[in-house]
C-alpha cells in the first residue's frame, strides 16, 4: 500500500521557486531526526530533494530559502556556488561536479505535494538547539 504525506499545497510554491521544509524522520533504528528537504516548482512539475549539498554535506541554502542561482535557472549551493540541474539534481559546475542531490519521491494529489512511502515521526516538534540551523517550516503528521 502506498503511503502519502502531504507537505504543502501546490499554490504555496510559486512557479520557478523552491521552498524548504524540515520534517521529523525516523532513521533505521527508529530514532527521530531532523530531515531538511526542499521542493522546487517548474510550471506544473514539482521536484523534491534532500537539502544537503553532496560536496560537504551541509544545507544547500546558506541563506534560508535561497535554493536558486541569481537568474533562477538552476539550483545553487550558497556556500560554494555549485550549480545543479533542477530536473535531475545533477551538479554540472563546482566542486561536486558529476554528483547529484538526493531526490525524494513525491506526487501531486488533489492539490497537495505529497511524499511517497517515507517513514516520518509523529512529532509535536523537534528540539533544535539553534533555530537558525533549520529555519524553515517543520511539518508534522496528524
Amino acid at each position: 500500500m502506498t503511503e502519502l504525506f502531504a507537505v504543502c499545497a501546490t499554490y504555496e510554491i510559486q512557479d520557478g521557486d523552491a521552498r524548504g521544509f524540515v520534517l521529523a524522520r525516523l532513521d533505521e533504528d527508529g530514532n527521530k531526526t531532523a530531515w531538511p528537504i526542499f521542493i522546487l516548482r517548474r510550471g506544473n512539475s514539482f521536484h523534491a530533494y534532500e537539502n544537503v549539498c553532496p560536496h560537504e554535506g551541509k544545507r544547500l541554502d546558506a541563506y534560508a530559502g535561497e535554493f536558486l542561482d541569481r537568474e533562477a535557472n538552476f539550483l545553487a549551493c550558497g556556500r560554494h556556488q555549485a550549480k545543479f540541474d533542477p530536473d535531475t539534481g545533477l551538479c554540472f559546475i563546482g566542486p561536486c561536479k558529476g554528483k547529484s542531490l538526493t531526490p525524494i519521491e513525491i506526487i501531486v494529489d488533489d492539490g497537495d505535494v505529497c511524499l511517497v512511502n517515507v517513514p516520518l515521526a509523529e512529532e509535536d516538534g523537534l528540539d533544535v538547539e539553534d533555530p537558525n540551523e533549520m529555519p524553515e517550516v517543520l511539518i508534522t503528521g496528524d
